[in-house]
């Protein structure tokens, strides 16, 4: 009898979705944090305007560093097991997303144990020492509050883009090997990344911050289009990548195997 899991095709599914949801999951965790891209990279920030906001700069979410890996994963998943399989990994993802914001919110609300809140704080201390440090540093179960208890706009937000996104990335993904055949994998992998990534940068924002926090239209396009910047040299810098997993993946499969997957996921 054989064994689903000794198949290569399963096998390789596994993997990439695995990487796919694992990367999903941990930018929407890691996405509270806001950093400075210049600084980050030792150089003076920048300056944009756009739309009447001025002294804009790559100011973004640590997310960005993982959904550009996202998208591409998206468009490899895409190459082999067509939409149905990119559906079924977006629509787990979201699940899962959205059961761990259940687990997080349920962990805020328990009632910490009374030594813990202070627990980073050296007991050799001085007791005037541990309360200006206790001031200065505040207490572990405020801080893992105030770092996993995203809004509620923003999860809608960021749940909301990235289904979007997926199936944005899908469509024209798709489209655009119907019109270029099997050849010019630059083109549609690139390509439905930065189409797809642009809704994603918009939607986000919009239901986030403008249905959710009253910001403004022009500042919501404004940081918008900064986030977008990032995310299409991002998306550019990465094609060659793509390439390199195709070419494992084809050595892995075989070039049989790989051809009859990519057939199958034009029919699906």
């Amino acid at each position: 009898m054989r064994n689903a899991l000794n198949e290569k095709e399963v096998k390789l599914f596994i993997l990439l979705g695995g990487f796919f949801i694992a990367n999903a999951l941990i930018a929407e965790f890691i996405g509270v944090k806001i950093f400075s891209l210049e600084k980050t990279l030792g150089i003076e920030p920048f300056s944009f305007n756009f739309f009447g906001e001025k002294n804009l700069s790559f100011n973004l979410t640590a997310g960005v560093l993982l959904w550009p890996v996202v998208f591409v994963m998206t468009d490899v998943i895409n190459e082999y097991y067509g939409k149905r399989g990119v559906r079924l990994l977006s629509y787990l993802a979201v699940g899962l997303i959205s059961y761990a914001f259940i687990m997080v919110f349920l962990a805020i609300n328990l009632d910490p144990a009374g030594f813990w809140p202070q627990s980073h704080i050296d007991p050799t201390l001085s007791q005037i020492d541990k309360d200006a440090l206790s001031k200065k540093v505040g207490d572990y179960n405020f801080a893992f509050s105030l770092v996993f208890g995203q809004g509620l706009w923003i999860i809608i937000g960021s749940l909301v883009a990235f289904l979007v996104g997926q199936i944005i990335d899908v469509i024209t993904f798709h489209q655009i090997k119907k019109a270029t055949g099997e050849g010019k994998v630059w083109l549609r992998a690139t390509g439905s990344t930065l189409v797809s990534q642009f809704i994603d940068s918009f939607v986000v924002l919009f239901i986030a911050f403008y249905l959710g926090a009253n910001w403004s239209l022009g500042l919501v396009l404004a940081i918008g289009i900064v986030n977008y910047i990032y995310k299409f040299l991002m998306a550019v810098a990465l094609t060659p990548v793509i390439y390199l997993v195709h070419h494992i993946i084809d050595r892995y499969l075989g070039q049989k195997l790989a051809m009859k997957l990519k057939k199958m996921a034009m029919n699906n």
